[in-house]
Order: C-alpha cells, then sequence, then structure tokens
C-alpha cells in the first residue's frame, strides 16, 4: 500500500507541478492542493497511465477526492 501511495504522490506532484513532501495521505485535491476541473482531469488520466490497469468509470473518478481513495 506504501508503494502505491508513493506512485499517487509522484503522479500527483507531477501534474500539479508541486512538491511531493507536502502530500499526505490526508491531503484533498480540490481543498488542499487546489486542483481545478481541467487538474482533476489530467491526474486522472495520469492515474490510468501509470498506477491502474482497467478502464476507470465516471461514477469513480467522479468520487475521488482524497489521494488514498
Amino acid at each position: 500500500m506504501e508503494n502505491t501511495f508513493e506512485a499517487v504522490k509522484e503522479v500527483v506532484a507531477e501534474v500539479l507541478k508541486i512538491d511531493s513532501e507536502g502530500i499526505t495521505k490526508e491531503t484533498r485535491f480540490i481543498e488542499d492542493l487546489k486542483a481545478d476541473s481541467m487538474d482533476q482531469f489530467f491526474l486522472i488520466d495520469g492515474f490510468c497511465e501509470n498506477l491502474i490497469s482497467t478502464s476507470l468509470t465516471k461514477p469513480l473518478a467522479r468520487s475521488i477526492l482524497l489521494a488514498t481513495r
């Protein structure tokens, strides 16, 4: 699980162009990182490319609020 979190941090830092040290398991994309709708799109795209081997459904994508969900 910790390796997955580190991979998520890498994607988030790369997409949002921020330092990954500030990202915790409780970090919220919108509220804490100020990710707008385009950022969210690119985050999901980054997760799909780097972390997920299956398709991400729209309802699941809409439910992603925390770095650990």
